[in-house]
């Protein structure tokens, strides 16, 4: 019998998502089943950073980065509205120590053993060279020393620190990454089922039947397809054993990553790169206008199953490292907000959680009788050419399938140029002079050219119907259950936007009862 589908994704984090719209675009029948709501899981949860991870080239995880340090700018180029270049400070004194663990600090330590695990500034500077250039970089700004005494970056710092590193990186809406790469695999004619779980699978005559049950409505159906492609996240070793029946080898890592929220604590937007001597960097982020972001953490979390939460003791160790390079120290009453994730790490078998592998490994499994390949690791960075990896995988089964596509190709909304955001926000402002500036930008930000699609033929802000707070109107709310697979009201202010640090308990509870009353409507308008 002829499948259904070439391939059942099962995960709808940026791998699975990145995978669906890759084949997708090449032709493939996809569907894609996710349990929750996409990108709910480890996606919503990273530092929020497009970066080559300056830090792995003290792990001479040179591939690894310049891969990463290309795919910047590709990406850039293809979603300017959810990512954008940002500059990152890194305070430099002479006597701080470092990771006496690293390749690095012990080869160090053989050559300059009297330096006792201090980082001479050359071998910094050094690093960021390579950071510079291993990965042919065309659009971000080089790497630069500036004075700590004299500019505005050394305004929040301990007076201590007199010179610094300034480099390039970027930013990224991580949550609307995986929403956007969903949405265009739909487009390209992609089967998305959110809030599917798969139950059970088993393999007919070299095909594989999958059970599916609606997490909402309990509702089960049944989905066939030639390949599995395992992209469960934290979940991919349950997968993997539990519902595929594999025995084959390979484990994931579990590594919980918390961040804090805090009060803005300076006036540029510039990021800052602390260093530890635990071997762990933190970044104090520039975030959603009014605060700063803090992140992150590194510790084994052995259970999927157990809901991440930045601990107590992660909460402190993050202030008390911050407060190692502030001016002013800041405490637990400035944290507004706090969120931890689970990063898949692939179990390369790494003395400590700071230390495990951040590439990706790909492992196909035929021992079921028909193929499912499963993916452990990688970052978010990456996860187009992951999901490139994934597709030559794939091939070798399938046989000859179109070439690789995706690099260049924008995603919905950021068909512009890269340095046109100003442009969009004064054509909103110009257009609907409801608006005010910081309304449009945050439009702009989220929707890029599909903004206007939002706010459609409307003259006043009552003509976008219900405000349920902070400028979010019905219209928007609609367009994200209808074209972003919004469920609930978590979906939408924790990660569709982040809306909910500036909305009460009450107008979240308010939007979730709107939100679950159109759901029903419109459940029951289907079933007529």
């Amino acid at each position: 019998m002829e499948p259904e589908f070439d391939l059942l994704i099962i995960g709808g984090g940026i791998n699975g998502c990145g995978i669906a719209r890759d084949a997708s675009g090449r032709g493939l029948r996809v569907c894609l089943a996710e349990m929750n709501d996409i990108g709910s899981a480890t996606s919503a949860s990273s530092t929020k950073l497009f970066h080559g991870g300056l830090r792995y080239l003290e792990y001479f995880e040179f591939r690894l980065v310049r891969e990463a340090l290309i795919e910047r700018e590709t990406l850039l180029k293809a979603m300017p509205h959810i990512s954008w270049p940002m500059r990152f400070v890194l305070p430099y004194h002479s006597s701080m120590r470092f990771d006496l663990t690293t390749p690095t600090s012990k080869l160090l330590n053989t050559v300059m053993p009297w330096m006792k695990g201090r980082r001479p500034a050359w071998l910094i500077r050094f690093g960021l060279f390579l950071y510079d250039n291993l990965g042919g970089r065309k659009i971000l700004p080089a790497t630069r020393s500036i004075d700590l005494r004299d500019g505005i970056e050394g305004a929040p710092l301990n007076n201590k620190f007199e010179k610094a590193f300034e480099y390039s990186d970027c930013w990224v809406e991580d949550s609307r990454l995986v929403v956007l790469n969903a949405r265009d695999a739909e487009g390209r004619g992609a089967n998305i089922r959110v809030r599917n779980k798969v139950t059970s699978a088993a393999v007919q005559d070299g095909i594989w039947d999958v059970s599916l049950e609606n997490t909402l409505t309990g509702k089960t159906s049944q989905v066939s397809a030639r390949m599995i492609v395992n992209a469960a996240g934290p979940w991919v070793g349950d997968v993997l054993r539990g519902t595929l029946k594999s025995n084959q080898q390979g484990g994931v890592r579990l590594v919980r990553g918390s961040h804090i929220v805090t009060k803005r604590l300076f006036d540029h937007d510039k990021c800052y790169f602390f260093q530890g001597v635990d071997g762990r960097i933190t970044f104090a982020i520039p975030y959603e206008t009014d605060f700063t972001l803090i992140g992150t953490t590194d510790a084994d979390h052995p259970d999927a199953s157990v809901e991440p939460e930045c601990t107590p003791e992660e909460q402190t160790y993050l202030l008390n490292f911050v407060n190692q390079y502030l001016a002013q120290p800041i405490g637990d009453d400035d944290v507004v907000w706090s969120y931890s994730g689970v990063r898949p790490l692939y179990d390369d078998g790494a003395s400590s959680a700071s230390a495990a592998t951040r590439d990706y490994v790909l492992k196909m499994d035929k021992s079921r009788g028909a193929p499912a390949l499963n993916i452990f690791g990688g970052k978010i960075t990456t996860y187009r050419r992951l999901a490139e990896s994934a597709l030559d995988e794939i091939k070798v089964e399938f046989g000859d399938i179109p070439s690789k596509w995706t690099a260049g190709v924008s995603l919905p909304g950021g068909d512009f140029p890269v340095d046109g955001v100003q442009d969009l926000i004064a054509g909103l402002l110009a257009d609907f002079s409801f608006l005010n500036e910081r309304w449009a930008t945050r439009l702009v930000r989220a929707y890029g050219t599909e903004a206007v699609d939002i706010l459609g033929d409307a003259k006043t802000k009552d003509e976008l119907g219900t405000d349920f707070g902070a400028d979010l109107t019905e219209n928007e709310v609609e367009w994200l259950m209808d074209k972003e697979y919004a469920r609930q009201a978590e979906d939408v202010v924790w990660r569709r936007s982040k809306i909910g640090l500036r909305l009460t308990e009450s107008q979240i509870a308010t939007l979730d009862i709107w939100m679950k009353d159109r759901l029903q409507k419109t459940f029951f308008e289907a079933a007529e």
